[in-house]
């Protein structure tokens, strides 16, 4: 996406008011009051940008799929950003936060960058993921994903429950938080940039192979405690899932498969030594599923790891490159892996 080109979608419209909160808000009002903030956005930071719907009218599927085609064509420069809010109904109680839906064709980069961004912006992050449509598991569910072409990058955005008070109250507050997130995370994806959650050890991103009982001993914590943190009804995951884990003020870390001393002390900014003294070990060997103590480093340092750079270390604690360059005296944008940088 070295030209990047964005067009914007606000879901539903006219006849079709998508989900209606208790107090009578409207889902298509939303999606269009961001729809229209976030075209502005782009405009000011100057992305070629067209808006398919700045009004309320009513759009059918065919027609919404041709004008978004009609934008800049089936390009792989393309991003598409469908606009919507979730609803729940009455099977999950009290459902709250973000998700993202991508398309079949596309990997989870712009998704997760989006989610991510949406996190640090102080939204809840549900996931990100793909669907499948049943009668057809080889196409997606969505037509917004399923229609647009084959080069285009279509992103569907829900940025919170409408039926859902207090998260209907966040998304009416905070849209333009929220929008300024999403437009980072895609100008910030078309350059190959990661955004990294800055909030930090708190949040897991359910990966492919993993269950409650495997998230839940890695991090020291039973499956019931696990899922009542994430108001979870059932064992089911998803991949891109977003689980919060528990904050251990501690000091304490849980062994892991393909764990070591050093790695662990990397890690942490320590050194083997003083790890091993800690908590009183005699060898490097581990068991999975050990708990260590972690010496409390107030020093406000990070150890360099490999695929580090500046400008992640520094979206990930909230600064930026130069003051990081300054603090540490650096005149270029090379790091070595091991390299010791202190933090504000």
């Amino acid at each position: 996406m070295n030209n990047l080109k964005v067009v914007i979608d606000a879901g539903h419209g006219g006849s079709d008011a998508g989900a209606v909160s208790s107090s009578g808000v409207r889902e298509k009002d939303l999606n269009l009051m961001i729809a229209k903030y976030m075209y502005e956005e782009f405009q000011r930071r100057g992305v070629p940008v067209t808006l398919i719907r700045d009004t309320d009218e009513t759009i059918s599927p065919s027609e919404r799929v041709d004008r978004l085609l009609a934008a800049y064509g089936d390009d792989p420069n393309v991003v598409i950003i469908s606009n919507h809010i979730n609803a729940a109904g009455s099977a999950i109680k009290g459902a709250e936060g973000a998700e993202v839906i991508y398309a079949l064709r596309d990997n989870s980069n712009l998704a997760s960058n989006i989610l991510n961004a949406l996190g640090n912006a102080g939204q809840k992050m549900r996931k990100f993921y793909q669907r499948r449509l049943p009668s057809n598991t080889s196409k997606d569910y969505y037509f917004i994903h399923r229609e647009t072409g084959q080069n285009t990058h279509p992103i569907i955005v829900e940025y919170g429950f409408i039926d859902n008070p207090e998260d209907l109250a966040k998304i009416q507050n905070n849209y333009k938080d929220y929008v300024n997130a999403v437009v980072d995370a895609v100008i910030a994806t078309s350059k190959g940039e990661t955004i990294s959650n800055k909030l930090g050890d708190n949040f897991y991103t359910v990966k492919n192979g993993d269950s409650l009982w495997k998230i839940a001993n890695a991090y020291g914590i039973t499956v019931d405690e696990l899922k009542s943190l994430n108001n979870l009804t059932s064992n089911n995951l998803t991949v891109g899932q977003i689980l919060e884990i528990p904050n251990n003020s501690s000091d304490t870390y849980v062994v892991k498969n393909g764990d070591s001393l050093w790695k662990i002390a990397n890690k942490y900014g320590v050194t083997v030594s003083e790890l091993k003294n800690l908590n009183g070990l005699s060898s490097d060997m581990l068991m999975v599923g050990q708990t260590l103590k972690i010496p409390n480093n107030n020093s406000n340092t990070y150890t360099v790891k490999a695929g580090d750079s500046l400008w992640n270390i520094a979206n990930r604690y909230g600064t930026t490159v130069n003051e990081l360059k300054s603090l540490n005296g650096l005149s270029s944008n090379t790091l070595m892996i091991g390299q010791i940088l202190k933090l504000p």
